[in-house]
């Protein structure tokens, strides 16, 4: 099973940061390149179950399922449901731990694909999604 990994390092408080992102409702907040997105049936962004989907032009273009959100441990997973690439039982989580000089935020995914896939995905989520938010919040905090 694949593993994919991004991390940045921060010069604040795990806290200070876990509010701007422990949001699963709220990536577009932080995010430049993820589109709004709203929860199914109006659900508890911090139930597990719950799904958010993605809209562009008033097309749902992808989904995910909150599979835990923890807020003391300033971490949540979900489960890709929609797709793009051929893979499955793709699981990313998200985490804020603290360093000493600190944070690290930590961005992951395993999921189940042959080998001909992995760069592909290190590029589409890896790169493409994965480190440009994690650039956008060292933007938005380093140096504070």
């Amino acid at each position: 099973m694949p593993t994919l990994l991004r991390t940045t390092t921060l010069p604040v408080e795990p806290d200070q940061i876990w509010s701007v992102i422990k949001g699963f409702d709220e990536l577009a907040s932080w995010h430049p390149r993820v589109p709004p997105s709203e929860m199914e049936e109006s659900a508890d962004p911090t139930t597990p179950g719950a799904v958010r989907r993605f809209i562009v032009d008033g097309n749902v273009v992808a989904r995910e399922e909150l599979i835990e959100h923890d807020n003391s441990g300033r971490t949540y997973s979900y489960e890709v449901l929609d797709q793009p690439l051929p893979v499955k039982n793709y699981i990313a989580r998200i985490e804020v731990v603290p360093t000493p000089d600190g944070c690290e935020v930590r961005w992951t995914a395993t999921y189940d694909g042959g080998d001909e896939i992995i760069p592909v995905v290190e590029n589409a989520f890896g790169d493409n999604v994965y480190l440009v938010g994690l650039d956008a919040l060292r933007d938005r905090f380093d140096g504070r």
